[in-house]
């Protein structure tokens, strides 16, 4: 499996310097959790019984979908990742891997760690007003402009990241409506009517270069360095906002009112816009996957 270098470096500062000692499974009563078979009185730890749930709500997946769970749990073929905070590392990239092991199942590949989320600068608190449910959010605001807002913060390393409101807003206004959604509201009704070119025109290069960067996006994703990826990504959106800017087809479309042979012109920025438009839109599918879903319409 593979470990980000910071999570390494714990790892062998807190506990392979010296011999591993033996884990103690279970926990006397009073406690929580499930009683231990023929031990009245003591439960297992729940650092030792937590973590099976990950099969055990696979099995439920596979139960309903007819599919098998050794070939999820027990194949060469399948890829297992973990996603958690800093604080959880040492259950599961210590004690959970030596699980897996000696009950036969398939270890991680890859534990992606990241930091603490803060809101506003201030530790998630009920009692301070500073904890945001999920379901609530949803219910006030796209979970596609959570989803970016984090991701443009999550590299490969533990580092803490704060939700700040003011920045939130201020990130989706800029990133997503300022430089993404702004590429479609700025060409798409010229085009309503003709449709976008029959043949592609000439872009300077444009298309190939948002072509070749596919890898390092994909590289990035795999990773999970986040934070590169939608870098790359703006990246191409901001020479497309710039394309759309130097040939502005709304002063195109005026001409054209006069000037019939300015029409394909106006067609054929478009038309590069639009394109560029949806190479980013398929580039930013696994944080935007509701906005990949509506480019494929065009």
């Amino acid at each position: 499996g593979h470990l980000g270098t910071e999570t390494a470096n714990y790892l062998k500062g807190h506990f392979l310097g010296e011999e591993l000692r033996d884990w103690d499974v279970s926990r006397p009563a009073p406690y929580f959790g499930f009683e231990i078979p023929d031990v009245p009185g003591h439960y297992w730890y729940v650092w030792f019984d937590a973590p099976t749930g990950y099969i055990a709500n696979t099995k439920i997946w596979c139960e309903r979908h007819g599919e098998s769970l050794d070939e999820w749990w027990r194949s060469d073929d399948t890829e297992i990742h973990h996603f958690i905070g800093k604080d959880i590392v040492y259950f599961h990239c210590l004690f959970w891997p030596s699980m897996l092991k000696t009950a036969g199942f398939t270890l991680p590949k890859k534990v992606h760690v990241h930091g603490m989320l803060t809101v506003d600068g201030a530790k998630m608190s009920k009692s301070k007003g500073t904890s945001l449910s999920a379901r609530t959010w949803l219910e006030h605001v796209d979970a596609d402009f959570l989803r970016y807002f984090y991701a443009s913060k999550l590299g490969t390393g533990p580092d803490d990241f704060d939700l700040g409101l003011d920045e939130f807003v201020a990130k989706v206004n800029s990133d997503l409506i300022g430089k993404i959604v702004n590429l479609p509201s700025r060409t798409a009704k010229f085009v309503g009517a003709t449709g976008l070119s029959a043949v592609y025109p000439d872009d300077g290069g444009l298309f190939q270069a948002a072509a070749d960067a596919g890898d390092d996006i994909a590289e990035a994703y795999e990773e999970g360095d986040y934070q590169r990826a939608l870098k790359r990504i703006l990246a191409l959106a901001d020479r497309a906002n710039e394309y759309v800017e130097k040939n502005a087809p709304w002063t195109l479309a005026k001409a054209a009112k006069t000037d019939p042979t300015q029409a394909k012109a106006v067609q054929d920025v478009c038309t590069v816009a639009l394109n560029l438009f949806r190479q980013v839109a398929v580039y930013l599918a696994p944080v935007l996957p509701s906005l990949a879903s509506r480019t494929s319409e065009l």
